[in-house]
């Protein structure tokens, strides 16, 4: 039996549960009577970590033999509350899940079950090798990781405690792996990490992310579209901001952890930016590349948040040019400050949330207004979907996932572009 991956959270985890099924199955799982099931777990959120549980007691129901393994972030700072779950048979850290003798760690190889969890100190983890994958399954562009882990401690997240301290993946490795993947058909490759724009300060030379950029375009001239995940703009460097300006294979889409647009919250949120300076990166990348498109992560209702302190994250929406927003409403994740602090009532935090979602939904129906009758180069996803160079979701007949079809956009449903490949407008 095949093994399955069940992926919660962020792109990287995506890569991840790749290097997971090849070791998993190189430790021998496939060959299970019963199968096994793996969940690489998100801890962002309080609901991703129940969404996460929720699944594994429904992986349980409806396959009860299988041998179940969690992972992830959540397992990682939590592996107590995992390992007391009936339901599931081995508990891995982020570090031993990318390792196939930790998938033999079952009563089925002769080990006990009594140690279900095996996850160590995950700040003891020093390096971050580039492990080699063929595909992305499921997926019509591939994920390359660039770096793992966080410095920053900032005071509502959780993630540094599941990834450890930052550090990069050799510029040699991540080229090798995009090439790797490009000459298995993709044609759009992105680059994740935790803090991804905190690449390099570990390796020698402390190259930035803007050189590993530019030397992955020069490098592998095949590959047609590169794009970046979530980005820090207060660590954006020149060299990035000179590709993002000159090179057309570098997608023109960024998405910012803003995080809030009011200066104390950010303060105290111990970010390393304020409100002004996110404002301003967004006008001079604009000028750099005018068909740029920025994403933002925005939190609602953080400890302290007045009415005041909101609006001003509701107006950064307009301010900053947002287009595709993710609203979190505030969740306190015990162990980090901000679940210390006052708390904001959560009545009101729903309702700023959905004010957040709303400013978003209009941004995006405007953004989606202004691409009528444009040209559009479509990455195919499936079923008739895609997405544009600056990530807007577009219907489409035709076209196999992967493949990048040129079109003119006819229209929008308020949700996605429609639009026609060019043959058929010439025809």
């Amino acid at each position: 039996m095949a093994v399955e991956v069940v992926t919660f959270g962020c792109r990287l985890n995506t890569y991840e549960s790749e290097v997971m099924r090849r070791e998993a199955n190189a430790a021998g799982l496939g060959e299970l009577k019963n199968g096994a099931v793996i969940f690489n777990t998100c801890a962002v959120t309080a609901e991703a970590v129940r969404q996460a549980k929720q699944s594994i007691r429904k992986a349980r129901r409806e396959n009860p033999q299988a041998r179940i393994i969690v992972t992830g972030c959540a397992a990682q700072t939590d592996p107590t509350a995992f390992a007391a779950m009936g339901e599931v048979d081995l508990v891995l850290g982020n570090e031993e899940k990318l390792k196939a003798h930790n998938y033999r760690a079952l009563p089925d190889f002769g080990v006990n079950d009594t140690e279900k969890a095996r996850v160590n100190n995950i700040m003891s983890v020093t390096e971050t090798a580039g492990h080699m994958v063929d595909a992305i399954e499921g997926r019509a562009r591939a994920f390359v990781q660039v770096q793992n882990g966080c410095d920053h401690r900032c005071t509502f997240c959780i993630i540094p405690y599941g990834r450890g301290n930052s550090r990069s993946v050799p510029m040699g490795a991540v080229v090798e792996q995009v090439k790797r993947l490009v000459g298995n058909g993709y044609a759009e490759v992105v680059l994740t990490g935790v803090d991804m724009t905190s690449f390099g300060a570990d390796l020698p030379g402390t190259p930035k992310l803007g050189r590993l950029v530019k030397t992955i375009l020069r490098q592998e001239p095949d590959l047609r579209r590169l794009r970046l995940s979530s980005i820090d703009s207060i660590e954006a460097d020149g060299d990035l901001l000179e590709a993002i300006a000159t090179e057309n294979r570098l997608m023109p889409h960024l998405h910012l952890s803003l995080q809030s647009g009011d200066d104390m919250i950010l303060k105290r949120m111990k970010r390393r930016h304020l409100r002004d300076d996110s404002i301003r990166f967004c006008e001079d990348v604009r000028r750099l590349r005018p068909d740029i498109v920025f994403g933002a992560d925005i939190i609602a209702g953080f400890p302290t948040e007045t009415e005041k302190m909101f609006e001003n994250s509701e107006k950064i929406v307009e301010e900053c040019g947002l287009t595709h927003l993710h609203v979190f409403p505030f969740s306190p994740r015990e162990g980090t400050p901000a679940a210390r602090m006052p708390q904001v009532d959560g009545g009101a935090i729903k309702r700023r949330a959905a004010r957040l979602r709303a400013a978003g939904e209009a941004a995006y129906r405007r953004h989606l207004d202004r691409l009528a009758g444009s040209r559009q180069s479509i990455l195919i996803e499936r079923g008739g979907l895609g997405r544009t160079e600056g990530f807007t979701l577009a219907a489409i007949e035709g076209g196999a996932p992967g493949e990048i079809v040129e079109a003119i956009v006819t229209g929008h449903d308020g949700a996605r572009l429609i639009a026609s490949p060019l043959a058929r407008q010439a025809a």
